[in-house]
């Protein structure tokens, strides 16, 4: 019985050990979550009054741009898959990884070629593992992402996207990450960047904004009663207005979904480690309980022998 109470003094001390890796992870993941949400929700009205401006030049201006334009001279497409470069934070990264092999899977069936980017280390290793070649890959700010980094992978993809089809290029861009809900919910998202889509709504009550930025489309405001429609004057001229705001629509989608990631990888590793501490709290009052018993099986054990002794020793 004595070996029983060293196993589980043993196994004590260990759990407690991690219980303080676990408290320690969640403390810092909850230090960090109010600053990634807000960075995600702060970027919401830039980024619709983006697309308003880029729905105007792009309907009002009668020009096409390549950005706006459906590729057929390749079959590559861009998949950017952004996960965690971190474990400990439950199934975060796992249901990003199954959302994107959905994605490659539906679109081999549809004859096109995937080209993988990651962005977390996660991504990169799984790819990596099952020998699926990565064509670019950024890795260590998966929860604290920099604007340098987020133009350094707008830059990229966009470049892949207007590059010919002999040096490369792609001709559609879809980026898989975790949409930010709220502390407890957050949601995979399958999104499609490139080619951009202009949607005139007749009624914008009936079709939200969440729902229409999923396609990469730019929405209009619904016109006045009067039905007039707006005057806009292009200066220097509408061809270099639409390329500066598409550019700039571009990495606006690009960071939004990035800083979405980064707030439900934070979000997810909290919630994760405040459930491990909570379960290895259970397995120390477990192993404690076990202890006790395990003690107090021995005392029982040693007052039976000494009484059993006295009692060999009054007989003779």
């Amino acid at each position: 019985m004595a070996g029983n109470q060293r196993v589980y003094k043993q196994r004590i001390r260990s759990t407690q050990t991690l219980q303080k890796v676990f408290r320690a992870m969640e403390l810092i993941a909850s230090s960090r979550i109010g600053a990634a949400r807000r960075n995600a929700e702060e970027a919401g009205p830039y980024d619709h009054a983006l697309s308003q401006a880029v729905a105007a030049v792009g309907t009002y201006s009668n020009l096409d741009h390549p950005i706006t334009q459906e590729r057929t001279d390749t079959k590559r497409v861009a998949v950017l898959v952004v996960t965690s470069d971190r474990g400990m934070a439950g199934a975060y990264s796992a249901t990003i990884l199954r959302e994107s092999e959905r994605l490659i899977d539906q679109l081999v069936e549809e004859g096109k070629e995937p080209v993988v980017f990651t962005f977390g280390r996660r991504a990169h290793s799984y790819f990596t593992f099952r020998g699926r070649d990565v064509e670019r890959s950024w890795v260590g700010e998966s929860d604290r992402p920099t604007d340098a980094t987020i133009d350094e992978v707008s830059s990229v993809l966009l470049r892949y996207f207007l590059a010919p089809a002999t040096d490369g290029g792609v001709s559609q861009v879809h980026v898989v990450f975790t949409r930010y809900v709220s502390m407890v919910k957050q949601v995979p998202e399958v999104r499609r960047m490139l080619p951009l889509t202009v949607v005139d709504l007749e009624d914008r009550d009936e079709v939200s904004w969440a729902d229409v930025s999923k396609e990469g489309a730019k929405v209009l405001e619904r016109p006045d009663a009067s039905g007039l429609q707006p005057l806009y004057e292009f200066v220097p001229s509408a061809e270099v207005v639409l390329d500066a705001l598409l550019t700039r629509y571009v990495r606006s989608r690009i960071r939004d979904a990035v800083l979405q990631a980064a707030a439900s990888e934070l979000a997810s590793r909290q919630q994760a480690m405040h459930t491990a501490t909570d379960n290895a709290q259970d397995l120390i009052t477990r192993y404690t309980r076990l202890a006790n018993a395990a003690r107090q099986g021995d005392i029982t054990q040693e007052i039976t022998e000494i009484v059993s002794g006295a009692d060999a020793l009054g007989a003779e």
